[in-house]
């Protein structure tokens, strides 16, 4: 009997959070919130930690897929979302490149990072400078 209250309380648990294979950075995000609620939870059921363990795994998978290094874009693109997500202006990035064109070049990608400048953004953004080069 404890084992069909055990195994009804995770499919309920399961329904309702619906759990599956993560597809969308949406659903990760929902996850995470379920993950959390979790943690915080004091005395969690055995079916809970189930459900615990299932999606610490799913969240695992989708981001060491979704987020992989080897998915990178470009070069270029790396730039893109490093310059947005630092807020860091024009400007900035001239001193960086020696002149408003070449940076401009770069930026409309037509032109390649160099060795030197991607040394320059690796310690400028504080990252590898290896994201840089193609």
């Amino acid at each position: 009997m404890t084992f069909t209250c055990y195994r009804n309380r995770y499919l309920e648990l399961l329904s309702k959070y619906q759990s599956q294979s993560i597809k969308t950075e949406a659903e990760n995000d929902e996850a995470l919130a379920i993950v959390q609620k979790l943690i915080n939870k004091n005395h969690r059921s055995q079916e809970e930690n189930n459900l615990y363990e299932l999606l610490i795994f799913l969240i695992e998978k989708f981001e060491s897929e979704y987020y992989s290094l080897e998915k990178a874009t470009s070069p270029h693109s790396m730039l893109l979302f490093l310059i947005e997500e630092k807020q860091v202006t024009f400007k900035d990035l001239v001193k960086i490149f020696g002149s408003s064109y070449i940076l401009s070049e770069v930026l409309k990608g037509k032109r390649e990072i160099t060795y030197s400048q991607a040394n320059l953004l690796g310690n400028f953004f504080q990252v590898h400078p290896n994201l840089f080069i193609t």
